[in-house]
């Protein structure tokens, strides 16, 4: 997990967020913390910057000029030194975003975990919607090589210099500005295969070539194709991870379930996402299912 000083969720409520990304306390709206009352009063005054929304999915920092054009944060990925911690570069978008969601510490503490239990060698990934690069570096100091794919061309550079502030320039990550479906389809005509998949998607999204991505029609042939990918693997694994507000846990453990039917039999464990202050408050925070056979 993060450390304090990199990143805290310091409060949350009336449908806003508090937290730290090292040295910058942010606020940002958040739709799962509508019906929360504020509980660190005085901690709002702390922030640098709020995010105010002009459209549903676009708005604006202000100050205006509050932020630096980017800033780091590390992760002391498991088992690794201060020395050696992944960091990662934030910057303050149009989209209320900063490049960094820090719910999938969790999902990379379970990821670096299950590279631990894979015996072959090396063991291939493959990272879709992998946006800049979380779940990319930390398989990648776990020894995995990743594909790393995402419709973004500007995404993928921007998890290409994550790469480099981590020291995995020459780390082997193959990355991919694709979209991700297309991909997917030529990998299975090649015959190419896999020892665990990544998930991460959008609801809504567009691959480089303005092709439509839409969760609802396409996450379930999506999965389908992915469980062809892990074929033969001895130790398979997938993770997929989702912020879609109309999507629950039932009904994402029941799109993994049906995609790896046909699979050997494995364990399937879906739960929320959530985000803790140091008041031990909860923030749902997305919903994450991990299915893997040992």
């Amino acid at each position: 997990m993060f450390t304090p000083e990199e990143y805290s969720l310091l409060d949350f409520g009336g449908g806003r967020k508090l937290e730290r990304f090292g040295p910058y306390i942010l606020d940002r709206p958040c739709v799962e913390a509508e019906s929360d009352a504020l509980s660190e009063y005085e901690l709002w005054s702390e922030s640098k910057a709020q995010f105010v929304r002009s459209a549903a999915d676009r708005g604006a920092w202000s100050p205006s000029h509050a932020l630096p054009a980017s800033w780091t944060i590390a992760y002391p990925a498991p088992g690794a030194s201060s020395e050696t911690a992944l960091r990662f570069e934030l910057k303050a978008t149009d989209f209320g975003h900063v490049g960094l969601f820090p719910e999938q510490a969790t999902n990379w503490d379970w990821l670096v975990q299950r590279l631990g239990t894979c015996q072959s060698s090396p063991r291939k990934l493959l990272n879709l919607f992998a946006y800049t690069g979380g779940s990319t570096l930390v398989a990648a100091a776990a020894g995995a090589e990743v594909v790393h794919v995402d419709g973004a061309e500007n995404t993928v550079a921007w998890a290409r210099r994550n790469a480099e502030l981590s020291g995995l320039t020459d780390a082997p990550i193959r990355w991919i500005v694709e979209d991700v479906r297309k991909f997917v389809g030529r990998e299975k005509r090649r015959g190419n295969r896999y020892d665990g998949i990544i998930l991460d998607p959008p609801s809504y999204g567009h691959g480089p070539k303005r092709e439509v991505w839409k969760l609802s029609d396409h996450l379930d042939p999506l999965l389908r194709s992915c469980a062809d990918l892990l074929r033969g693997a001895s130790k398979p694994f997938i993770l997929l991870s989702c912020h879609t507000a109309r999507l629950d846990i039932g009904q994402l453990r029941h799109y993994l379930e049906d995609s790896v039917e046909q699979l050997p039999y494995g364990e399937l464990v879906a739960e929320q996402l959530v985000l803790e202050t140091r008041s031990r408050r909860r923030l749902p925070s997305g919903i994450v299912a991990r299915w893997s056979v040992d």
